[in-house]
């Protein structure tokens, strides 16, 4: 705790001398506010117009009628997104407050930026990087202040709310895309193809000493080689970073409800998450997660140091995280199956160093019943294992086209947003294509972000030739957006537009029939098919509950006569094999 004292000691010398007249609210009030979301803007505005190398843009409208904001930290002052990304300069995103609740981010990258303007000494990193902040993702949740919602979190005096102005948390949301803000994101993310996106958090779950964790990208599902980069090379890098800036940082603690003395798993980051989506786009992803119940000031300092860090790290390893992330795109064009779910590998490992606190069960005085205590006064340190390792569950040959119909302009709006490249059929066109058809699936019955997610989706795949009406859409695998494309477009993916709920039409019938009228009907079809009739017989003889239900027995008759509609539980997102 000495050291820790003494670099917050060190960290504000820096901030009070190095600039005055620019005092943060978090500086001006000794760590214990933050800024409200306007005095946030105004002071990144105020930057702008103090320094050159400092551009604050708007990038499109969010769900509280207020625009997106990025500042743009360059030493060459180019601050034209589409130069930025074909330079030759690593590109370092950090997203804040997209839970305004877990400000310690804002904060951090307003003094940053600040001194990084100020000190040469600070900046040599930016002759090879330059950085992107988005001030305030949630700027609804930013703009809902409050001093109560985050109880069990230890400062600053006001903060934001979780939810955004829909109530959607927006670190669920970055493929289902249900928000404008999510929108916007898209824009910025994809203009500048940034190597690494810093996403900031502060952590709820177990008591530990450690002030900052930090979830990254899972390198499994990220693919070699950059998954074997991130795994060997930066992450290490980033740990020994943060050690020599006296910051003992481990891997995101994901244990919940029990102590984190026996190990835990590494997050399994789908890609409704920030660094579950970079993965589709071969970027790399981290969220940093300080802990609740450490002082405001000091999880700010940790994140400050932490930006710096990573700063520092992208600057030195530049030119091999571009060139892995070079090799990851060829190996993927190149592909002619790709992973859609991961299994973690419960017998592997490696040892981490866990700086925890005893604990013991207690009577409760509150409902007398058993309860967790940490002791703060008895810290330990030990070695406990930390399983990160995925296996690739399921692969799927990937298609030459996805095809779309009209009539699914959502799916289509959320494609176009991230940068995918399609065409329209000029004329009705017949086309061999393989057709999947839901086999199975469950459903949440609570609602989780303004759905219920189906999961343990199942599929059953024809051929077929269907003909498709001029203006559907033709959408090309062989293009940067291919993994992303995989993984929102084959519906047994975890997080598919269709488990999404994006294709809910499908799963009812349109027509159906009314028993007597069909009795006559479904005696004429079993006389006229030889085949369908043994069929039905057997079945009646196999399976009692077939056999005591007429409407069972008239429905699987139905169903294969052509009275039955085709759409019904047929997936409307075509796979042209061919290449």
């Amino acid at each position: 705790m000495q050291k820790v004292t003494l670099t917050l000691a060190l960290l504000f010398t820096t901030f009070f001398a190095s600039a005055q007249s620019l005092e943060t609210v978090f500086e001006k009030s000794e760590g214990t506010q933050t800024p409200t979301y306007h005095e946030g803007i105004a002071y990144f505005q105020k930057l702008a117009e103090t320094f050159p190398q400092i551009d604050i843009q708007e990038m499109g409208m969010t769900d509280s009628g207020y625009p997106l904001h990025l500042v743009i930290f360059n030493k060459e002052q180019e601050f034209d997104l589409q130069k930025i990304k074909e330079g030759k300069k690593a590109v370092l995103l950090i997203n804040n407050a997209i839970h305004p609740g877990e400000p310690d981010g804002v904060d951090a990258s307003m003094m940053l930026l600040r001194n990084l303007a100020r000190e040469r000494k600070l900046n040599a990193a930016l002759d090879s990087a330059v950085i992107a902040v988005i001030p305030f993702y949630n700027i609804g949740g930013a703009l809902n202040r409050n001093t109560g919602t985050r109880a069990n979190q230890n400062g600053p005096e006001a903060y934001g709310f979780r939810g955004n102005a829909q109530n959607l948390d927006l670190n669920r949301d970055f493929v289902k895309m249900d928000s404008k803000n999510a929108f916007a994101f898209a824009e910025i993310f994809h203009a500048l193809d940034p190597d690494v996106l810093v996403d900031t958090h502060v952590t709820n779950g177990t008591d530990h000493q450690h002030v900052l964790t930090l979830l990254s990208t899972q390198h499994n599902k990220l693919g070699a080689p950059l998954g074997k980069f991130l795994e060997s090379d930066f992450e290490p890098a980033l740990f020994e970073a943060m050690s020599n800036r006296d910051w003992s940082m481990v891997p995101y603690v994901n244990v919940h409800g029990k102590t984190p003395d026996e190990g835990w798993n590494q997050f399994y980051d789908l890609p409704r998450y920030a660094s579950g989506y970079t993965t589709l786009f071969q970027s790399l992803g981290f969220t940093t997660e300080t802990h609740m119940w450490k002082p405001f000031k000091q999880r700010v300092a940790a994140t400050y140091d932490f930006l710096q860090s990573m700063l520092h790290t992208m600057a030195e390893q530049k030119v091999a995280l571009q060139a892995s992330r070079k090799s990851a795109r060829e190996a993927i064009q190149q592909a002619d199956e790709l992973p859609i779910n991961w299994e973690l590998q419960k017998d592997e490992y490696k040892m981490i160093t866990l700086k925890g606190y005893e604990t013991s069960i207690e009577k409760s005085s509150v409902t007398g019943l058993d309860r967790l205590k940490y002791h703060r006064d008895q810290p330990y340190e030990k070695m406990v294992p930390f399983h990160n390792v995925y296996a690739e569950t399921q692969l799927v040959d990937v298609p030459a086209f996805y095809i779309i119909p009209k009539g699914r302009p959502a799916v289509i709006e959320r494609l176009k947003a991230n940068n995918v490249k399609m065409h329209e059929l000029k004329q009705d066109s017949t086309i061999e294509v393989e057709v999947y058809h839901i086999a199975d699936y469950k459903t949440y019955n609570m609602p989780y972000e303004a759905h219920y997610p189906h999961y343990a989706t199942q599929v059953k795949v024809s051929t077929e030739k269907i003909k498709f009406l001029k203006g559907t859409w033709m959408i090309p695998t062989e293009q940067k957006a291919k993994r992303y494309l995989v993984e929102q477009l084959e519906p047994e993916s975890k997080d598919s537009f269709f488990n999404w709920n994006f294709f809910d039409t499908i799963l009812q019938q349109k027509e159906h029939f009314s028993a007597y009228v069909f009795e006559e009907k479904a005696e004429a079809l079993l006389t006229a098919d030889d085949e369908m009739a043994a069929a039905f017989k057997t079945k009646q003889e196999q399976d009692s509950a077939f056999a005591a239900s007429s409407y069972a027995q008239l429905d699987w008759i139905y169903q294969l006569s052509n009275h039955y509609e085709t759409a019904h539980l047929r997936y409307p997102v075509y796979r042209y094999m061919k290449k």
